[in-house]
């Protein structure tokens, strides 16, 4: 069984679907991009509206576009099958005050700049189809090939499936509570299942700011734990505290320092956030914690 059986089993004519394999060289972008397919469904077609020359080319001629993400060397997940519903054209400007390509550019994306040479690019109305739905995030295929190659006439190509999934992999499960790093940005699009395992973490956190390199500790042991801390960062940029107060966010990295037990007494938590402030030294004037 390939994808193209899938899509002929459906009445859809393989020579009218295009392939997007979509995987961003915008490493930072290229992280939450599952994120934004599994949560942030809009996003994640704003993304694809618009594309280079020669794809905005081909989707003038296309009817469908599947929709997928890079998920290993040789393998593709995929998202959704969306219907191509004409196209408008804008400029720059207008490509900016769209609000879905301000939220984008926070989350890494270059988007339609300067250095392209097009005074206008069309952006494309795609609307998702309800074509096996239930097996978005789940069903994965073979891309073969050039992975460079990222898009495909889908009646040129046999894409075989390799496996169907019993969930969804696109908000994949987190790393190690030590290898977590996110930025500012990154807490305002987590998935339910980073969301589900912050709330019952507690622990030390750790904020660096890239703008100096200064740093502030801080505990998270109450109303769901560090979720609640850092979902406050997310909304306010400072979770209340005055030294953070004066800096841009968008500088801002999250880490974890130590995760303690659930049920440690709020004291201990404390105590061990003192330790820590005061052996990576983030009290002023070298930090950012005021106490």
């Amino acid at each position: 069984m390939n994808l193209n059986d899938l899509l002929r089993g459906k009445d859809i004519d393989t020579q009218h679907v295009l392939l997007l394999r979509h995987r961003p060289w915008e490493a930072q972008l290229n992280k939450v991009l599952p994120w934004l397919a599994a949560e942030r469904p809009e996003l994640f077609n704003a993304y694809q509206q618009t594309q280079g020359e020669k794809v905005e080319q081909a989707m003038t001629r296309a009817r469908y576009v599947a929709a997928l993400i890079g998920h290993e060397p040789g393998k593709a997940l995929f998202v959704g099958l969306y219907s191509v519903r004409g196209s408008k054209r804008i400029t720059r400007k207008q490509f900016w005050e769209i609000h879905a390509y301000v939220q984008l550019r926070k989350l890494g994306m270059n988007g339609f700049t300067k250095e392209d040479p097009r005074s206008s690019i069309l952006r494309f109305n795609l609307a998702l189809t309800d074509f096996y739905s239930d097996w978005k995030g789940k069903l994965i295929v073979t891309w073969p090939g050039l992975e460079r190659s990222w898009w495909r006439w889908a009646d040129r190509n046999e894409l075989p499936v390799i496996a169907i999934l019993e969930e969804s992999i696109l908000d994949a499960a987190m790393p190690e509570w030590d290898a977590i790093e996110l930025t500012w940005e990154q807490l305002a699009v987590l998935t339910n299942r980073w969301k589900s395992k912050l709330k019952e973490w507690r622990g030390i956190y750790y904020i660096f700011d890239t703008s100096d390199g200064k740093g502030y500790v801080g505990s998270a042991c109450g109303e769901s734990n560090l979720y609640g801390r850092w979902i406050n960062y997310s909304a306010r940029g400072h979770g209340g505290n005055r030294l953070l107060r004066q800096r841009d966010p968008r500088n801002f990295r999250f880490s974890i320092l130590q995760r303690v037990s659930p049920d440690m007494d709020v004291r201990d938590v404390v105590r061990l956030e003192t330790c820590w402030k005061q052996r990576v030294h983030t009290r002023k004037p070298y930090g950012l914690n005021d106490n």
